[in-house]
């Protein structure tokens, strides 16, 4: 598991070479007690809680970076070290 980016008390990660469980790109999030699995590139809830104050800022910050959440992905399920992603300012 390596974290990518935080912001606004939310935690984005990823896991390496997590492309089994979910069969399609995508990105763990964790804020306070909660865990939730988002979609990349459209940050489709695919599993879990996130308070819907949260969902739309994860959701915002995906649509920002989905280009470089799917390059990091690509790295990350090839065993590769990924890169760090700008936080929702």
């Amino acid at each position: 598991m390596a974290v990518i980016s935080m912001f606004y008390g939310i935690i984005v990660y990823l896991f390496f070479e997590d492309n089994k469980r979910h069969h399609l790109p995508h990105i763990h999030v964790k804020y306070q007690d909660e865990n939730a699995v988002f979609s990349i590139p459209d940050g489709e809830l695919l599993e879990g809680t996130l308070k819907p104050n949260k969902i739309k800022l994860l959701q915002a910050w995906v649509e920002i970076h989905a280009e470089e959440l799917q390059a990091d992905w690509d790295l990350a399920i090839s065993g590769q070290k990924i890169f760090k992603i700008d936080p929702l300012k």
